[in-house]
């Protein structure tokens, strides 16, 4: 209960804080509050996991603290939205890539939802990311959109492509994560209320996905297919989500691409928006195999029976001599 508190505290002080140093704060609250509840099973791989998401959420925290101090000193401001400095801008931008998991600091998240429980890895890929998003929102107007740009589509594209070769489903959906953040970040310095309807629609569907899974106890894709047995209802709910969150048309999650797509058509990025469109196809992929797999009533059988009427003998031509 009061690691939640605090989470929920954390996260309250960075979003509404003007402040450098009070948002650093709530930052490094949220941080001190995950961290047990990764490494509450004290699995070595989830003391694995809490390590790594320790050292890579206080190198975030201190590059956004040196940022903060650097523009402070040449501006001579603290305030979150007079970000002025330009090596400042390029600091703050490595600090909220690595706090979010954005490409190419996106390593240790796949790692850190492997050795977590169900619970924690939905606060991770959710809760977790709100406040780094606030900053980024306060700070968008400042930071460099070719870089966003870069990242993002970076970031779609490895979201999409390493979630191809992925059995277990905690490692499927932290890829699917990194590709929506992508979405979230190439829309942020041109319509930064679409990132924040984005991200709650993400959210929302990310938490039906992991709360279905956790009742099921699925954590990989062969307990998946088997999993009907246990709750009906329950995999239709998680098939729908799932084809939701891949962005296909009459559901759901297709409304954000939709319209980011459009804003970017606006913006005279029509080439960037073909790119993310295409890419998005291989993250389609990975959704559309999880679905068949919530779906499956037989699971896929791998014995050589079917096969044993095709093998034919061997004849023997040898006559025995006398």
């Amino acid at each position: 209960f009061i690691l939640m508190l605090s989470l929920a505290l954390g996260t309250m002080i960075t979003t509404t804080s003007n402040h450098w140093v009070t948002a650093w704060a709530g930052l490094e609250i949220n941080t001190l509050a995950i961290i047990p509840l990764i490494s509450k099973s004290h699995h070595p791989r989830a003391i694995e996991a809490a390590t790594k998401y320790f050292l890579t959420q206080a190198t975030a925290s201190a590059l956004m603290l040196f940022s903060s101090m650097t523009n402070a000193w040449s501006s001579g401001q603290w305030d979150i939205t007079q970000l002025t400095n330009p090596p400042s801008c390029l600091l703050l931008t490595a600090a909220i890539a690595i706090k979010l998991g954005l490409t190419p600091f996106h390593f240790w998240f796949p790692e850190v939802l492997q050795g977590s429980s169900l619970t924690t890895a939905l606060l991770l890929s959710t809760a977790m990311k709100f406040p780094p998003t606030t900053i980024l929102l306060l700070t968008s107007h400042s930071l460099n959109p070719t870089l966003l740009s870069t990242m993002a589509i970076m970031s779609i594209a490895l979201g999409g492509w390493m979630g191809l070769n992925q059995t277990q489903t905690r490692k499927i959906l932290a890829f699917s994560s990194i590709s929506h953040l992508g979405w979230m970040t190439i829309i942020i310095t041109y319509n930064p209320k679409l990132t924040l309807l984005t991200f709650y629609l993400y959210s929302l569907m990310t938490t039906s996905i992991f709360l279905s899974m956790n009742s099921t106890n699925t954590l990989k894709l062969s307990t998946l297919m088997t999993s009907w047995t246990k709750a009906p209802m329950l995999n239709t709910t998680l098939m729908l989500t799932l084809l939701s969150l891949a962005g296909l048309p009459p559901l759901t999650g297709f409304l954000p691409k939709w319209l980011i797509i459009q804003e970017l058509t606006k913006q005279e990025m029509t080439t960037t928006a073909t790119i993310i469109s295409m890419l998005s196809l291989l993250g389609l992929f990975f959704y559309l195999r999880l679905t068949y797999c919530s779906t499956i009533t037989l699971p896929p059988n791998s014995s050589n029976k079917m096969k044993q009427w095709s093998i034919k003998k061997p004849v023997n031509t040898l006559t025995p001599t006398l």
